[in-house]
């Protein structure tokens, strides 16, 4: 079992940068793959982002290609999103999920499988 937590949403005019944070517990947190989605009103939960077990590899969606990075630290059992250059389409209440079965940065959703509460991010024009 894998319990997720994340903070660090809020509301940010565009052109400005937000960090959320993700807490892990319970099973051993350095041997899965982490990712980020969000979901905005009334559209489908998407891809942001994805880190592999050990940091060394990552995934983007191209939304945020070059705005958004992925970060993990593995003696805190903790994940990050440094988002900057945000817009008014960033915001949706963002996810924080773990893989426990893979170690690569996975894009597809159904193979994470567990989910934090979520955090809400608004980018006001």
């Amino acid at each position: 079992q894998v319990q997720l937590v994340e903070s660090g949403g809020g509301l940010v005019q565009a052109g400005g940068s937000l960090r959320l944070s993700c807490a892990a517990s319970g099973r051993t947190f350095s041997t899965y793959a982490m990712g980020w989605f969000r979901q905005a009103p009334g559209k489908d939960r998407d891809f942001v982002a994805a880190i592999s077990s050990g940091g060394g590899r990552t995934n983007y969606a191209a939304a945020v290609l070059g705005r958004f990075t992925i970060s993990r630290d593995n003696a805190k059992n903790s994940m990050y999103l440094q988002m900057n250059i945000l817009k008014p389409e960033d915001t949706a209440v963002y996810y924080c999920a773990a893989a426990p079965g893979l170690s690569g940065p996975t894009v597809y959703s159904v193979r994470y499988d567990y989910w934090g509460q979520g955090t809400q991010v608004t980018v006001s024009s």
